[in-house]
């Protein structure tokens, strides 16, 4: 038997009892593709039964090469809100408390709060424990809000003493409104290796979304800006986030393309996100059936013929940060050291679940709080629908990526 094994209408694959490893199994137009915590491999017809499961001797070749064997945790994932004060007033804001009643750009938000040398002293601290009680010697940080350079202080020393505690890289979510040349150099001096920006469809879409809480004024042209100069001094990558609502639908094919000229494909990955109703006051009526999955799939290829790279399917993953009930792997803290169980609800009053100085609540108390990714997020679909959404377009995908030779 030979199976075509790459790098890292479908199903679950469940043949094992008690196997947790989240493996999808999707028909191809002219195979099938296993989607393995290990990694990905190509299957023929005769690898599966005719209702669509493994066959054993394949699902034991693919245990044997390690398809089926969880990556191992390598660093703890700390994610760290150095501001929960955002300059942006983007309405549909998960971090909002209520719409903005005069009908402008600034909504109520999370209480704010700054990251300070004493908060940082406690978080590391804390870090050190966590990670001697799980035996990890590297860190990975993740920046966060808010909008994490209102507070480019804290940033920056943040990053500069976790470097003292074990080796650290880190990743930052930012609108980089904010990002200048001089900050994005020393930034990744101090092991800042990509930044996440969101793109709320084309120029004029984004501009009336995504809108300065100071002026109501748009974003879109100062973002690009700012990536351009700040790519021009550091080796930063980029992760573009494309959010995709009835708002945003008809702009995202001109903002790939906007996109591509504007800036470097090659430093930059494309992420397309279906917004759901998160936030107050917002509701997005673009479902997961009709046209978006064939929408998506057309973004996706286009953004690769541009020289874009897309994130690859996968597993259905444990997230390492919010998918363990006692903070195993990975931590959320507030910039005033409270914890929380993920980044949904860091800030929100009523979602703590211990603070850096004592560790973690009991479980019996933050059962009903410990929210992992996704959970709050609601749709106007089952689950059944979401799962045959994804199924679609990573099918699509996983297609065309091995038809260009890119797999």
């Amino acid at each position: 038997m030979s199976i075509d094994q790459t790098v890292p209408s479908g199903r679950t694959v469940t043949s094992a009892p008690g196997d947790e490893s989240g493996a999808r199994l999707l028909r191809g137009e002219r195979n099938w593709w296993f989607l393995g915590p290990g990694g990905v491999a190509r299957l023929g017809g005769r690898h599966v039964t005719t209702d669509g499961a493994l066959r054993p001797e394949a699902e034991l070749r693919l245990r044997e090469s390690g398809m089926f064997t969880p990556t191992r945790v390598r660093a703890y994932a700390l994610t760290v809100l150095t501001s929960t004060h955002c300059n942006l007033g983007c309405g549909y804001c998960f971090q909002n408390t209520a719409q903005d009643q005069a009908g402008g750009s600034r909504p109520p938000r999370i209480a704010r709060t700054r990251l300070t040398s004493e908060t940082i002293t406690s978080i590391l601290g804390f870090t050190e424990r966590q990670m001697a009680a799980v035996g990890l010697e590297k860190l990975r940080i993740l920046l966060f809000g808010g909008e994490p350079l209102l507070n480019p202080r804290g940033c920056l020393e943040l990053l500069e003493r976790a470097g003292g505690l074990a080796p650290t890289s880190a990743w930052m979510i930012s609108n980089a409104t904010l990002l200048t040349p001089s900050l994005a150099r020393r930034l990744a001096g101090l092991g800042l290796t990509s930044v996440q920006v969101t793109f709320d469809g084309d120029r004029a879409d984004h501009d009336r979304i995504r809108v300065g809480r100071a002026d109501g004024g748009g974003t879109f042209d100062k973002i690009v800006r700012n990536i351009v100069k700040a790519s021009e001094v550091s080796p930063l990558t980029w992760t573009l986030r494309v959010n995709v609502s009835q708002e945003t639908f008809e702009g995202v094919d001109p903002l790939i393309d906007r996109l591509a000229t504007a800036l470097d494909p090659a430093r930059c990955t494309l992420y397309f996100a279906r917004i759901g109703d998160v936030g107050v006051g917002y509701a997005n009526s673009l479902l997961h059936t009709g046209e978006l999955p064939a929408a998506f799939t057309r973004w996706q290829r286009r953004a690769l013929d541009l020289g874009f790279t897309v994130s690859r399917p996968g597993s259905r993953r444990t997230c390492v940060t919010c998918g363990h009930a006692d903070g195993r792997y990975g931590a959320v803290v507030s910039a005033d050291g409270t914890l929380a169980s993920c980044w949904e609800t860091a800030g929100k009053p009523d979602w703590e679940v211990g603070t850096v100085a004592d560790g973690y609540l009991p479980g019996a108390e933050t059962r009903d709080r410990w929210i992992a990714c996704q959970d709050l997020y609601r749709y106007d679909e089952n689950a059944t629908t979401l799962a045959r959404f994804r199924d679609t377009v990573d099918t699509a995908l996983l297609d065309y990526l091995h038809e260009t030779g890119r797999l």
